[in-house]
């Protein structure tokens, strides 16, 4: 369309100027005339467009923003989505043993450093990610360096002796990350556009401590594969995620134990079909049938639960709800409960109660879900 409509305009300038050499003041007026509108008619059209989504972005959060004067309102998700993290710091996964240009073997940062640490300086210069660390590794030509370290809460500075591996080749033995992608579940857009998904925290793969993040992008996706999940063995969802401005869909500003949290922009992308829904506080929760709405066959549907536990004082957050997939028709797609549909919401008596947020290893028509008052709680 963009391409078609740049193509348009490069002709009109063409005529133009063959034109304004043209032969009567006629013939100039007359393709003058026929120019001009017809980049109106280009300017209106896309203006159009422009103005359609504009509009109805503010009629689905005028929806939202009225039906909150009259309850705690949301519109639910169950779309899938993209996600970006840059951890705030570089994280330590571990330490290793490096051989030195000279033959031995060196692990200079053992017992120093350890994983979960988060390295935020190097020699006094800010460090946000792991080009900015191996740049600041290439000036130091062998001298000793001190890293500042988070960990927890406290800062600490560490003083290091890099090994020369080669020719202006030095290592701390240090195994680091500076970010995650994965796929998941958006479970809700509040009146002011902030929204909730997952229902649990993002990790790190390798030391399983919660990623403490810098910022992270939302981004559109698609599903292009399912493993039905097994007894055992855990099923998933496969998406295909391009990373580029175009597909941005909003900001993570927040990952808690709770979900990750943040601000949709193209709300019509996520939500445009979706209606406001009531949340349910905690105590009106009840053991029995519920559902899931989750997209799982290329459109956003309901599909049959029950609730079979609900844990009001579970030491867990995001396992208050003990549920199981009694749909005849997501058992034969999925088997039940897979990766990729953490944050799926779950509604019950036509109220938003909480979020699908991890499936039993051994049965995967079962899993665990959050209360969505726990996830509410990390929302303006």
């Amino acid at each position: 369309m963009k391409k078609a409509h740049i193509i348009k305009a490069d002709i009109f300038w063409d005529i133009c100027f063959y034109y304004a050499e043209g032969r009567t003041d006629g013939m100039r007026k007359y393709w003058y005339r026929r120019i001009l509108i017809m980049i109106l008619i280009f300017t209106v059209a896309v203006s159009g467009s422009y103005y359609l989504i504009e509009t109805r972005q503010n009629q689905i959060r005028q929806e939202v923003s009225a039906s909150t004067a009259s309850g705690d309102m949301v519109i639910p998700g169950g779309v899938p989505i993209g996600i970006y993290l840059e951890t705030d710091g570089v994280m330590v996964l571990g330490t290793e043993t490096v051989t030195g240009i000279d033959g031995m073997d060196y692990e200079p940062a053992e017992h120093l450093v350890k994983s979960g640490d988060y390295i935020v300086a190097v020699n006094g210069e800010e460090t946000e990610d792991k080009s900015e660390l191996i740049e600041a590794m290439e000036e130091v030509e062998g001298k000793e360096v001190v890293l500042k370290i988070r960990r927890d809460d406290d800062y600490l500075n560490i003083k290091l002796k890099p090994v020369q591996c080669g020719k202006d080749d030095y290592k701390l033995g240090i195994w680091v990350r500076d970010n995650a992608q994965g796929l998941g579940t958006i479970t809700f857009l509040t009146a002011d556009s902030q929204f909730g998904a997952l229902g649990h925290g993002i990790h790190d793969v390798d030391t399983n401590e919660l990623l403490r993040i810098e910022d992270g992008t939302v981004y559109k996706t698609s599903i292009k594969d399912i493993q039905k999940g097994q007894d055992g063995v855990p099923g998933g969802m496969e998406g295909i995620i391009v990373y580029n401005s175009y597909n941005v869909l909003g900001s993570i500003t927040s990952n808690t134990d709770c979900g990750i949290f943040g601000t949709i922009d193209r709300i019509d992308t996520l939500f445009g079909d979706q209606e406001p829904m009531q949340t349910a506080r905690t105590e009106e929760i009840k053991e029995g049938d519920a559902w899931i709405r989750c997209s799982v066959e290329g459109e956003v549907k309901d599909y049959k639960i029950r609730i079979t536990k609900v844990d009001k004082r579970t030491q867990e957050v995001n396992k208050g709800l003990v549920i199981e997939v009694t749909d005849p028709e997501l058992l034969e797609i999925t088997g039940g409960i897979v990766q990729g549909m953490s944050g799926s919401p779950i509604i019950q008596n036509g109220k938003l109660v909480g979020a699908v947020t991890h499936v039993f290893v051994q049965d995967a028509t079962k899993g665990y879900g959050i209360f969505i008052d726990n996830m509410l709680e990390n929302v303006g």
